[in-house]
């Protein structure tokens, strides 16, 4: 074009007819595409997405995306996998068998398919999952779906060999190296700089209530091993033994402690925790030693989808504890033992998908809640407290 224009200067053309030119041609050249099914499908109604399998996990994947309009994803319907076979799940309707796909892809033009089949073995149509592939559809496990939408684990679609086998969940020793020196490099600048404060707090509440500064409590810590955890004390002496939880607590809770604990500043301590190498800045949180127990005993005797879990909870203790976590910034305080195991979710998702990027992203989002003063304590033992305490019940535990 560039020879044709200094061959012949006066077939240059304006920068005006040029640019409408190829306006014209791109919308041409697009409309052909979509005519003939081969361009992007135009997506502002939302992505469209066939559900495979009639299992617990393609409910909660189902349940996930219509209780999320943010997402701009549109359930389509739902091929069965169950025998007998169901008439709808969720209040969508079973489109066919698994022998029917073909034709259910044909007709509903998903853009994506989810895979959630209560058993693939001998069942799994990877002929026509191949097809879909080949036409740009997108064909995802319902497992990775479910992960990706909540930023949580499953536990009841995990088997134990799945995790024995698994290396998803083992901290890689470049990470682990680069997360401990940031956590001593953090821990010794924040201490020297945050010195002032500390002393402007220990005299607060020095001021309002006797007893100690610091409130130094045994807490489980990586491969087990207990360790004191110190945080500002927030709260009047116990006058009788109650657990761990704020909600059983929050009586207790000092003018100056509600302030320090909405935004996080009962925390600060946990850098000498930091500097001794006890914890991390990011990791799942350590538990009391107390509540851990009535934990493991729940985790046991519980004949629900939660004992699924007991393969899996030791897994928290693979890595150093952490001042705040995935679980913190996603879920909050745990004020129950339905709360607590619901945040083991997030903490096994955090081991699966452990790295420096989702560690800063943490971060981040702690910086966040902190500044806003969400978020707190107190705030999450008012959700709970509401609730019937049906798991302690069960359990025989006095509140």
């Amino acid at each position: 074009m560039s020879a044709i224009y200094g061959l012949v200067p006066e077939a240059r053309l304006g920068g005006g007819p040029l640019l409408a030119s190829l306006l014209i041609i791109a919308a041409f050249v697009l409309g052909f595409r979509v005519a003939c099914g081969r361009g992007p499908r135009l997506r502002h109604a939302g992505e469209r997405v066939l559900i495979l399998g009639t299992s617990r996990l393609a409910w909660k994947v189902i349940e996930e995306i219509q209780g999320r309009p943010e997402l701009r994803c549109i359930v389509v319907g739902v091929v069965d996998d169950a025998t007998p076979p169901r008439g709808s799940i969720v209040g969508h309707p079973l489109l066919g068998a698994l022998e029917d796909l073909g034709r259910v892809i044909d007709e509903v033009r998903p853009d994506r398919i989810v895979v959630a089949l209560a058993e693939r073995r001998g069942r799994l149509p990877i002929d026509r999952l191949l097809e879909a592939r080949a036409r740009g559809i997108l064909v995802e496990d319902g497992l990775g779906t479910y992960e990706r939408l909540t930023g949580k684990l499953a536990l009841e679609s995990l088997t134990p060999s799945s995790v024995v086998f698994s290396g998803s969940f083992e901290t890689a020793c470049l990470q682990a190296v680069v997360a401990r020196g940031l956590g001593l490099l953090v821990s010794v600048v924040a201490l020297t700089v945050l010195l002032p404060v500390f002393g402007a707090i220990a005299l607060l509440i020095k001021l309002e209530s006797r007893g100690p500064v610091f409130f130094i409590q045994e807490r489980v810590g990586r491969a087990g091993r207990s360790f004191k955890l110190i945080k500002f004390r927030t709260m009047h002496p116990a006058v009788r033994r109650t657990s761990e939880w704020v909600r059983d607590n929050s009586h207790r809770i000092t003018r100056v402690g509600k302030w320090l604990r909405r935004f996080r500043l009962d925390e600060l301590p946990q850098l000498v925790n930091v500097l001794l190498g006890d914890m991390n800045l990011v990791g799942p949180r350590p538990h009391p030693v107390t509540n851990l127990e009535l934990l493991i005993l729940a985790l046991r005797n519980l004949g629900e989808p939660t004992g699924a879990a007991i393969p899996y909870y030791s897994l928290r203790c693979a890595v150093r504890p952490g001042i705040t976590g995935w679980a913190q910034v996603r879920y909050g305080y745990a004020n129950s033992l339905e709360e607590e195991i619901e945040k083991i979710r997030y903490d096994l998702y955090y081991l699966q998908h452990a790295s420096l990027s989702l560690d800063l992203r943490i971060l981040f989002e702690t910086v966040k809640v902190v500044l806003s003063g969400r978020g707190s304590a107190d705030a999450d033992a008012g959700r709970s407290g509401r609730r019937a305490r049906g798991l302690e019940a069960r359990l025989g535990r006095a509140a």
